[in-house]
This record gives C-alpha cells, sequence and structure tokens, in this order.
C-alpha cells in the first residue's frame, strides 16, 4: 500500500472552532438536520470533557500505526487527529507516547475508528480519546498509508480541515464551509432549548408546547379509562 502525505489543507477558521466548541454535540447535531454523527461505537474513554478541532485525517494499514507517526508533523494548534484504516482493526495503535508528542503541538485529541491503550494514562495527563475499541494489542510500522485525505468513518466522509466535535453523547464532523452556519444554528437551537426548558420548569407538557396532542389524534391514538380498558381487554375470547 503507497500513500500521500497532503501538506497546508484548508481548514474551518479557528473562531468558528471555538464557537462550535460551546455547544454539545447533540445540539449541533440538531441544528444541522441530525447530520453529521461518525455513530454509536465511538466511545469516549473519559467523561464530562468536551472538545473540538479541526481534522487531520490519518488512513493507515490494520495494526501498522506508521502513519500515525507522519501526521504528528502535520498536526499544529487546535487540531484534532482522526485515525481509520483500510479495513476494520481494533489493534491499540495509539497509546501515551503519541498523547505526549500531540500533546506538545496543541493537538486536542483523538478520535479513532480503530484501538487504543495506556488509557490510565490518557486520562491521568488530560489528552481526550474517542476510540472503537481498548487493546493492548500493539502494531507495526511496515506499511504506507495516507495524511490528510478524506476518511470514512460510521458512513460520513471527513476531510481534512473539518470541524470535529466529540463529547460523552459521541462524536460529529461538521463540514468546514458550514462551520459559520453551524454557529447560527447551533445558537437558535440553544435559545429554542432554553425557551423550552424554562417551560417545563413551570410544569409545562411537551404535548402542548410542541402541538403533539394534534399528532396523537391524527396518528388514532386515544385514550381510554382504565376501568374500560379493562373490560375491553379481558372479555370472552380475549
Amino acid at each position: 500500500m503507497s500513500g500521500i502525505i497532503v501538506t497546508r489543507p484548508p481548514k474551518a477558521s479557528a473562531q468558528d472552532v471555538a464557537a462550535l466548541g460551546r455547544y454539545g454535540v447533540a445540539t449541533v447535531h440538531e441544528a444541522l438536520g441530525r447530520t453529521g454523527l461518525l455513530g454509536p461505537h465511538l466511545r469516549p474513554i473519559q467523561q464530562d470533557v468536551r472538545v473540538a478541532g479541526t481534522a487531520v485525517t490519518v488512513l493507515s494499514w490494520p495494526g501498522d500505526n506508521l502513519m500515525i507517526h507522519a501526521a504528528v508533523e502535520q498536526c499544529g494548534e487546535g487540531d484534532l487527529l482522526v485515525v481509520n484504516t483500510t479495513s476494520p482493526s481494533t489493534d491499540g495503535m495509539f497509546g501515551e507516547l503519541f498523547a505526549t508528542a500531540l500533546r506538545y503541538r496543541g493537538v486536542r485529541g483523538l478520535v479513532t475508528n480503530a484501538g487504543v491503550r495506556d488509557t490510565s494514562e490518557l486520562r491521568a495527563m488530560g489528552f481526550p480519546v474517542w476510540s472503537a475499541a481498548v487493546s493492548a494489542q500493539g502494531t507495526v510500522k511496515a506499511t504506507g498509508g495516507s495524511v490528510n485525505v478524506p476518511v470514512a468513518i460510521g458512513g460520513r466522509i471527513i476531510r481534512p480541515g473539518d470541524v470535529i466535535l466529540a463529547d460523552d453523547d459521541g462524536v460529529m464532523c461538521v463540514p468546514r464551509e458550514r462551520a459559520s452556519e453551524a454557529v447560527e444554528l447551533s445558537q437558535a437551537r440553544t435559545e429554542k432549548e432554553e425557551a423550552s426548558r424554562a417551560a417545563f420548569a413551570e410544569g409545562k407538557l411537551g404535548l402542548d408546547r410542541y402541538g403533539l396532542r394534534e399528532t396523537l389524534v391524527r396518528l388514532g391514538v386515544r385514550y381510554q379509562q382504565y376501568d374500560d380498558y379493562v373490560a375491553d381487554t379481558s372479555g370472552p375470547g380475549r
């Protein structure tokens, strides 16, 4: 397998990345029409951490972390490393030493469709990671791959410079061209949720606030007193 290392790809603006980082993955996902999630299989090794950064992408051979070493050189302040393999792999391709090198360069975290190890050390040093697996299985450094090319995770294409958001709810990608729009839509979504939160705190029901009673009627859902329900469901032949 040969490959390519692409240098200086375009990136979303640091201002938009910082703004998106103030919102949770669920909020941005909903604001963008329920798009962008990379799948529920990517889980955090830590809790109560939210990060946003621009993607530096890696496509590696399974069980081979050579191209992660190559990618470190391409990383800078505000980036987030995204690693995928050419076929499924759960090997521990990333650990404490990589995190030390990336933290020096200002990288905000790692998302990988493969495995990681040294999870206790990664938590202790405060380097956030989302992965598909945790495994002590080691890797080799023997096969070429690519850096800063489009990769696919969970059916979603991630390009270098796209915005990656990650928290306890999962990981999502915002195309770099839509970063500013995503900020505006997420703010509107947040304001809408704040209004609903205030209404619910005063005892209002979602059925009324969202006009869902009409939906129930349209779907044929009806109300029935308990005694009538029992009588209707316990008669002869039931």
